[in-house]
């Protein structure tokens, strides 16, 4: 499931790999279960004659039809697109036969925030919202599994830890952006006595 090794970069590593939630595949189960149980009926009352096999095997080539096309393809819809996020970027796969992606870089992503109603937060799983700097602007991912710990780990990824380190998204030989850039602290002043010398010296002997 995660992305291949042969196309991170240098120093870049895999932080979240996931599909998209198993909510997604209630719809094919049901459907497939259905059309089974539907096939072997009409099956079963065809009556006997010799038209019986020419309709049972009308009945099996509608039932495939129909699976596969409202079943097999959302499972492998499902199970071929990916949403993996690094500390440099967010990379989505998507596509069977054709296959689609899209990386952005986390430099220029704004915003990130989640929403899952009460269904979602039964399930565990929610949509992801977010905000690039870019001409596409919002990138939204549905159906992410514990949404909350992803949206947490890109938080940190982001705009740094609780101790407010930068996270690593921005590395150590690159400028981060304007709204990430934090400004330098200012040395803290010495008192001094009316003569211009301090009153403690860090060479002072204890």
């Amino acid at each position: 499931m995660a992305i291949s090794a042969k196309l991170l970069g240098e120093d870049e590593y895999v932080v979240v790999s996931t599909r998209t939630h198993w909510k997604a595949l209630i719809g094919p189960v049901l459907l497939l279960l259905v059309v089974a149980g539907l096939g072997g009926f009409l099956a079963a009352i065809v009556p006997s004659g010799s038209l019986q096999t020419p309709a049972r095997i009308a009945i099996l080539a509608v039932g495939v039809v129909v699976v596969a096309t409202f079943a097999l393809k959302p499972f492998l819809n499902w199970f071929f697109s990916t949403y993996t996020i690094t500390n440099r970027r967010l990379i989505t796969r998507h596509g069977i036969l054709t296959r689609t992606g899209r990386d952005i870089p986390l430099m220029r992503i704004n915003d990130v925030s989640y929403e899952h109603g009460l269904v979602d937060r039964i399930l565990g799983c929610g949509t992801l919202h977010i905000e690039s700097a870019g001409e596409r602007g919002q990138v939204v991912l549905p159906d992410v599994p514990h949404v909350e710990h992803v949206h947490l780990q890109m938080s940190d990824l982001l705009f740094g830890g609780p101790e407010g380190r930068p996270g690593d998204g921005i590395l150590e030989d690159e400028q981060p952006p304007e709204h990430l850039r934090r400004r330098p602290q200012q040395p803290q002043q010495q008192p001094r006595t009316d003569d211009g010398d301090t009153i403690f010296s860090s060479d002072d002997n204890r």
